[in-house]
């Protein structure tokens, strides 16, 4: 069985589109996006409202989900480090995870095939 590997990409919203087109362009055609709300090195930033400030601790971030096993991880990466890097804080953080199996529930199909 090839190797299934999980890739969690956690960056700026406005960066999505981007990276979308170019995983495309490099044979990654599923993927999941979620938004979701991180501090890391930002440690968030203050903020007046009516007068009053307030700090906001959670920034928004999206997180983009792939499994992949044909195109090597090392291509996803680079890819996804070429067009995110900015060199500011926020550009965020790459995870790679082992899967151990994937199956297909409507089909019952596992491993590669499932994907």
């Amino acid at each position: 069985m090839n190797k299934i590997t999980k890739i969690d990409i956690i960056t700026r919203p406005s960066m999505i589109e981007d990276l979308k087109e170019a995983l495309n362009e490099i044979g990654i055609t599923g993927m999941t996006f979620t938004n979701v709300l991180g501090c890391g090195l930002q440690k968030g930033k203050t903020e007046f409202y009516r007068g009053t400030e307030y700090a906001i601790d959670l920034l928004p971030k999206s997180r983009v989900e792939i499994v992949v096993c044909e195109v090597p991880v090392e291509k996803v990466v680079e890819t996804a480090k070429r067009v995110l890097r900015t060199g500011e804080v926020g550009d965020g953080k790459i995870f790679i995870y082992p899967v151990e199996n994937v199956i297909k529930i409507r089909t019952g199909e596992e491993g590669v095939a499932a994907l």
